[in-house]
């Protein structure tokens, strides 16, 4: 039996991920393993017949090292917006590493995030970059994901700007000619569960885009009209956005951060247009995101989705 141990897996992307390893999984002689510090978090995953969520630290050397036990391959999908990047995008990959290491896995699997660099402007890429030099260093099978901002059912990108279009009345918005070339969440998902039975994609470094290539404010207005709330979009001056930045920085989980601003200020595109690994033809923006941010319907997804971790 091949077991396969999924870091990171309860988010937006790993909860994909986990759909098409079930499906998957479910024709072969697999396993996985979902480690979560609250298990009640992954509520909606126990019910999928191939995983095993269990409650655990991965930023934990010996809980990483307990887990790793067995497993045949990991990915890692760790990924913060705002809070302690260096810990979570460069430390924990150098401890998921080293326990690869030392429990002889290895297969590893990584998700980084586009034009990460060592010189980027902003602290999330610049650890992004960190956390894929520790594996690089460890010399393991290695494949790493570089998506731009990724959409779908459930995201934080488009959804958010279809629920802020339903309270204000015009966005003042904050970088609005930054680039990005967004990628559907099952064709990122898709991709990654591929390369696990590719041995051409050891030692390559993928990065995951649509196909086409959006500025913020295109991106924003195109939210909130699908949505059934055309709002205006008033671009602010750097200055102006900083400011901004700062007094979200105050709010719980705000949508903005300073670092952010930073993050913007590379687009996120692919430099050779699009490319999706292993002959995949990348979804439209167009064609997905009306069936959940059309009429409202986003709000359903996300009452359905409350429901389901009865929260």
């Amino acid at each position: 039996m091949r077991k396969i141990l999924l870091i990171g897996g309860t988010g937006f992307l790993g909860s994909a991920i986990c759909r098409h390893l079930s499906r998957r999984l479910a024709k072969a002689d697999f396993s996985m393993t979902l480690p979560t510090r609250r298990r009640e978090r992954a509520k909606q995953l126990t019910v999928l017949p191939t995983v095993n969520v269990v409650e655990a630290n991965v930023h934990d050397p010996a809980a990483l090292a307990r887990l790793m036990i067995g497993q045949d391959a990991v990915i890692n999908l760790v990924g913060i917006l705002r809070g302690d990047f260096q810990r979570a995008h460069a430390e924990l990959p150098a401890k998921i590493a080293a326990a690869a290491k030392a429990a002889g896995v290895r297969r590893v699997l990584h998700v980084s995030a586009l034009e990460a660099a060592a010189d980027a402007p902003s602290a999330y890429l610049r650890s992004k970059a960190a956390g894929e030099a520790a594996l690089r260093a460890a010399n393991l099978d290695l494949t790493i994901f570089r998506p731009s901002v990724i959409f779908g059912d459930g995201d934080s990108f488009l959804t958010l700007f279809a629920r802020l279009a339903k309270i204000a009345p015009f966005f003042p918005l904050a970088c609005a000619a930054a680039r990005f070339q967004p990628v559907w969440v099952e064709d990122v998902a898709a991709s990654i569960v591929d390369a696990l039975d590719r041995p051409e994609s050891i030692g390559q470094t993928y990065e995951l885009c649509g196909p086409r290539q959006y500025t913020l404010r295109e991106l924003v207005s195109y939210a909130a009209k699908t949505a059934g709330t055309p709002r205006s979009v008033i671009g602010l001056p750097y200055a102006v956005a900083w400011w901004q930045a700062l007094l979200m920085e105050l709010i719980p989980n705000g949508p903005m951060s300073r670092d952010n601003l930073l993050s913007m200020r590379v687009p996120s595109v692919c430099t050779a247009g699009c490319t999706l690994p292993f002959g995949r033809v990348p979804t439209a923006l167009e064609v997905v995101a009306p069936s959940y941010l059309r009429d409202g319907r986003w709000r359903a997804g996300n009452d359905r989705r409350r429901k389901k971790a009865r929260r």
